[in-house]
């Protein structure tokens, strides 16, 4: 069984964290950074996605062009970088060894980030659930 948080972003600059579980998960299985995916496989309706990205269930993030799992690589800027040191500076020239994990959706994935490229009827915004008046304190 596969699960995935979905966090898709819209085109009015809004972002949307959706849960997804096994029969609508498996379409992201075996996807890469930069694919299409219709939303109907993934049970939203009239939608179409771009992966852009996501991590993995330590937190490593997901990087273009790492075909393994999880990998260590020398990075100088990108995607699993922070190039700051202790006082917030940017320091010129640095590079690091940092953890990125692969490019393709497998099931140690946790999170999955996603752009709306097409939107659908519905919208992915669930209607806010009526406020609940006070109860009244007697006293």
């Amino acid at each position: 069984m596969v699960e995935f948080k979905l966090v898709i972003g819209t085109k009015d600059g809004k972002s949307y964290q959706k849960e997804v579980k096994s029969p609508e998960a498996d379409a992201f299985l075996k996807k890469r950074i930069g694919e299409t995916l219709a939303g109907d496989t993934a049970g939203f309706p009239g939608y179409e996605f771009l992966i852009t990205g996501g991590s993995d269930k330590c937190g490593f993030p997901m990087r273009k062009g790492i075909q393994m799992p999880r990998k260590k690589i020398l990075l100088g800027k990108g995607v699993g970088f922070c190039g700051d040191d202790r006082k917030g500076k940017k320091q010129k020239g640095l590079i690091r060894r940092r953890t990125v994990c692969g490019e393709i959706v497998t099931k140690i994935i946790h999170q999955v980030n996603v752009k709306a490229v097409k939107e659908g009827a519905h919208p992915l915004a669930a209607p806010a659930a009526e406020a609940v008046p006070p109860i009244p304190v007697q006293q």
